[in-house]
């Protein structure tokens, strides 16, 4: 396997849950070896919190510039080699934009960018670098999520004719309701976290989910969104029915106002042969449903299971397997990407998931705009 990959971390410092999720996820095939970052705007909380979590304070840089700067100074042998970038949406394109141009590899959490210009302009960057770009959208590292996606490119459902992504949270009731709170949160603030907090933050994800699954790109959509209040300007709930081609079409649900959810993601799909369900908070059942035989359930670990599948799986069967198994896979398929190892195209998400991703939540926040009208994506 060779010398471990050096990384650079960007935000995710304190007891962001993101922080840790990255950090560990680095960690579990040892492929990664934390070496520098800026985790904290505040310097002397980023060396704190540096120590806390054990990693050197020599090349804990004051902000991102100097992170640039500094690395560059080294020997290429000695530099960051890919820094995941872990700040709030805003920081996203500059960062990453920067990094590409100075030959960094990176790991970008979703929203790629604010706006789907800046994407577009990241992409052609990427061409110009030609180095790895990958975007966490991290429900894809699950292994029953691989196996659904291998099932259908092996024609297990036949032709598909529904598709039904939905992502329900609560988590927001606690504060949209609260004026003064409001204001106070950086995701209901679009200056930081664009123009969506609900299809931005959580809707893209399933957006994600229905195109990695199904190998199909959605063509249209039609969004119809909640605010709640007149005084607050980003969405907390909303519905997008979608059409992927003339007779295959769905809805994509999302919600940060759903009373009592917690982190409800699941997918459908429905073909003329038979249907797959999975749910994010039961990750190791994936769900086989015909009209005229007995549902089915394949679990992770089993030699039946694809190749892609059984690769994302590190644990014999019947041992549960979460979240930062999820995000590990999708590290590992970076690193196998930098050292220029061969790769699943299905190992982690790329640039173009992410251009892909901001056109869906330009189009949905216009098809609301507009009064709830067809919007067509790029």
């Amino acid at each position: 396997m060779g010398k471990k990959i050096k990384l650079g971390i960007l935000g995710g410092g304190g007891d962001s849950l993101i922080g840790v999720l990255h950090r560990v996820a680095s960690q579990i095939n040892d492929n990664y070896e934390i070496v520098g970052a800026v985790f904290n705007p505040d310097f002397e909380a980023n060396v704190a919190f540096a120590k806390e979590i054990d990693i050197p304070t020599n090349r804990i840089y004051k902000d991102f510039d100097t992170l640039v700067e500094e690395e560059l100074k080294l020997p290429k042998e000695e530099r960051i080699q890919v820094c995941s970038v872990l700040t709030p949406n805003f920081l996203h394109f500059p960062m990453a934009k920067k990094l590409l141009e100075n030959g960094f590899h990176v790991i970008c959490e979703k929203p790629m960018t604010t706006t789907y210009e800046e994407a577009v302009i990241l992409q052609d960057t990427l061409e110009k670098a030609k180095t790895v770009f990958a975007v966490t959208h991290t429900y894809t590292g699950y292994p029953m999520v691989r196996q659904m996606r291998e099932m259908i490119k092996a024609g297990a459902l036949g032709k598909i004719h529904k598709v039904d992504a939905q992502y329900y949270q609560g988590w927001i009731n606690t504060i949209i309701h609260d004026k003064a709170k409001r204001s106070t949160v950086w995701r209901l603030d679009p200056k930081k976290a664009g123009i969506s907090s609900c299809m931005g933050d959580i809707g893209v994800h399933a957006f994600n989910m229905i195109e990695y699954t199904t190998g199909l790109k959605i063509k249209s959509i039609l969004a119809d969104f909640n605010y709640l209040y007149e005084d607050n300007q980003m969405d907390v709930d909303g519905t997008v029915l979608i059409r992927m081609d003339k007779h295959v079409k769905g809805l994509v649900r999302a919600s940060q106002v759903a009373t009592g959810e917690e982190n409800g993601l699941s997918i459908a799909i429905y073909g003329e042969k038979a249907g797959l369900r999975w749910e994010q908070e039961n990750p190791n059942y994936l769900y086989v449903l015909s009209d005229d035989k007995p549902a089915q359930v394949y679990k992770p670990g089993h030699a039946y299971n694809s190749d892609l599948s059984l690769d994302g799986t590190k644990l014999p069967p019947g041992h549960p397997e979460g979240i930062f198994d999820s995000m590990a896979n999708i590290y590992l398929g970076v690193a196998r990407a930098i050292r220029g190892e061969e790769y699943n195209d299905g190992e982690f998400p790329t640039m173009m998931d992410g251009v892909r991703g901001l056109d869906f939540i330009e189009s949905s926040v216009e098809s609301n705009k507009k009064g709830n009208v067809w919007v067509d994506l790029k």
